[in-house]
């Protein structure tokens, strides 16, 4: 077992991962920014390292600075959270040479899973069903062409080496393929490093369900079951729930089992997520592999009693799960809603500034993973991320009135800070999502807003009836040791 754990991450994703090494009994380290000085897991944490400029690529990017770091501090293992480099196969690889144990997948994986257009053609041939498209990478347009006038159109340009939703653009005719294809890839070789793209066709009025999977090194894998993440905005997830409602047991049950099969075929190992895109006839195809933690594991924690992130590092220390297949049972339902610091009045632009007030809501069931408090600083710099409210309740109906009180409570205040609390209510309102007929178009057929949302999208006060205590670690004085790792030099 690992005595030091460094967590190669920020924000909420860190201070999730560090209580659960604290609950193992296991020393914490954490990284940060210039621009994380003062951040939750700065303090949290047993020890605390500088490694850069606000700048992710010098900073929580920088391979040679989080080396540098775990190097100093005695760190046996890394885990890289969700985002950054928790999909890099070369960062793996340096743990490994380092000898520093990388919690995730083994380089290799992700190596064959990370280029999109590869893992496609590879869980093909282990049996999942994939939607009609290219084979692997499209060279030019003018393949491009061929290739769609092969599976027709409506088609989606994807990014190989893509993630997060950003890398895709959805073309409906013929005259916009090469317009959209040249700048699928302009925007794919500026964020990714790899201009590559892949080929599908897209899936009208489409579901997104995704299955949790584990996997130790002794051969074991299984699934958590199904999310269903169907509420997006510009491919970007904002409500997620387990189990997926109104969907036929018979395709979760093959859903599941697909997951399964695919993640043994390339000898996976840790946590993982199969994304599925489901048609309105539940018929379902594989979009991607995720080799990582997600951001909406917390729904499946809720509903099986799981803890994902404890099994991942007892994994990645070799050790076996703590659990088989037929121990998992899921009750009731969980939601999961990401409260950005966001301005839906203007088209969703980020809102940084200083909190002069957050209090999560509490009460029965009630899970906000965040790492903000009143006085921090919601920078330009990163995800506009400020919590993730989770409920848990016996049936859906009841989870969505939890949910809805929840972020009734919620009080998010600040200069120029805007929040999407009366957006993620109003969707939680709409007819179809309440009847779970809704559909990854939910937000697109959206008005621009109404008097609640703008109230709670300004963060002006509404009525509260239950308020939790601040977090331990906005104490001053529980602030742990800060050393500095020198500046970083450049990704080799």
């Amino acid at each position: 077992m690992f005595s030091t754990v460094l967590v190669a991450n920020r924000g909420e994703i860190a201070v999730r991962v560090l209580r659960a090494c604290r609950e193992l009994g296991m020393r914490t380290v954490a990284v940060y920014s210039t621009a994380d000085r003062d951040s939750a897991q700065v303090r949290l944490a047993d020890e605390a390292v500088h490694i850069g400029p606000p700048q992710s690529k010098a900073s929580y990017l920088s391979v040679p600075a989080i080396i540098e770091a775990a190097r100093r501090t005695g760190a046996q293992a890394i885990h890289p959270g969700y985002g950054f480099l928790s999909e890099d196969p070369d960062f793996a690889e340096v743990c490994e040479d380092s000898g520093i144990t990388f919690i995730g997948p083994p380089a290799e994986v992700m190596q064959r899973l990370g280029d999109k257009a590869a893992a496609r053609a590879l869980m093909a041939e282990a049996g999942l069903p994939v939607l009609p498209g290219s084979t692997g990478a499209v060279a030019t347009p003018a393949e491009a062409r061929d290739i769609a006038g092969r599976i027709g159109y409506p088609l989606i340009l994807k990014a190989v080496a893509g993630g997060g939703g950003r890398g895709m653009a959805v073309v409906r005719e013929p005259d916009a393929l090469v317009p959209a294809f040249n700048e699928t890839r302009a925007h794919a070789r500026a964020v990714f490093g790899d201009e590559r793209l892949y080929m599908e066709r897209f899936v009208e009025d489409a579901r997104h369900v995704e299955v949790q999977v584990l996997a130790d090194r002794h051969g074991k894998v299984v699934h958590l079951g199904e999310r269903d993440c169907s509420v997006q905005r510009r491919h970007q997830k904002m409500v997620e729930e387990a189990p997926a409602p109104n969907l036929p047991q018979e395709r979760r049950t093959a859903m599941c089992a697909a997951a399964v099969r695919g993640a043994a075929a390339v000898g996976y190992v840790g946590a993982g997520t199969f994304e599925f895109v489901l048609t309105p006839d539940h018929e379902f195809y594989l979009m991607e592999i995720n080799c990582r933690l997600q951001v909406e594991h917390p729904v499946t924690e809720m509903v099986t009693g799981i803890d994902i992130v404890r099994e991942q590092i007892l994994v990645a220390a070799g050790q076996p799960l703590t659990f088989g297949q037929s121990d998992v049972v899921r009750r009731g339902t969980a939601i999961e809603c990401r409260v950005n610091a966001e301005d839906p009045d203007r088209g969703f632009a980020p809102t940084p500034g200083t909190l002069t007030e957050f209090t999560p809501p509490g009460g029965p069931f009630v899970r906000v993973d965040t790492h903000a408090f009143p006085g921090w600083r919601v920078g330009p710099d990163y995800d506009s991320l400020l919590a993730k409210a989770v409920v848990w309740a016996p049936d859906r109906e009841q989870a969505l009135a939890r949910m809805d009180r929840a972020l009734g409570e919620f009080r998010v205040g600040g200069g120029g800070v805007r929040t999407t609390l009366g957006f993620l209510r109003r969707v939680l309102a709409r007819p179809e999502f309440r009847s779970a007929t809704h559909t990854t178009g939910l937000i697109g057929t959206m008005g621009r807003k109404d008097d609640s949302a703008s109230a709670h999208s300004r963060g002006e006060r509404v009525k509260s009836t239950d308020i939790s205590t601040r977090r331990a670690y906005n104490r001053p004085d529980d602030r742990p040791r800060q050393v500095a790792a020198g500046p970083p030099v450049a990704d080799g």
